[in-house]
């Protein structure tokens, strides 16, 4: 494994398809780590995603903006400086506020990950 220092600038932005207004960076990929993944997302003012579950967890660091976001039907608001975990197989969801573009680091461990949508 070789050490890696790249700036977020640089990294492509993906669309993501389920989303609204919403696209990922992949900044640290399976491929090159050994434990987890590292990926950078971005919902736009007026983004979201919808209900959704990941077969493993998620460790969240949100880097600016505003969002209400859903874990297991409990409905928070977080913003830039918070930390969120959300356990695999819990349905979550995320919804902008404000102006702002809504980014956060979410890191994932390197197992393979199905994804669900879930419907109300």
């Amino acid at each position: 494994m070789n050490a890696k220092v790249l700036k977020l600038a640089d990294v492509p932005k993906t669309g993501i398809p389920a989303g609204t207004k919403t696209s990922m960076q992949m900044l640290l990929s399976p491929d090159e780590t050994p434990n987890f993944a590292m990926r950078c997302f971005t919902i736009e003012a007026g983004g979201s995603m919808p209900n959704h579950t990941n077969s493993v967890e998620h460790e969240k660091y949100v880097l600016s903006g505003t969002a209400e976001v859903s874990i297991g039907g409990e409905r928070l608001q977080v913003n830039a400086g918070d930390v969120v975990f959300i356990p695999a197989g819990v349905p979550h969801w995320y919804r902008t506020l404000g102006d702002e573009p809504f980014r956060f680091l979410c890191l994932v461990p390197n197992q393979p990950d199905t994804i669900e949508l879930v419907t109300d």
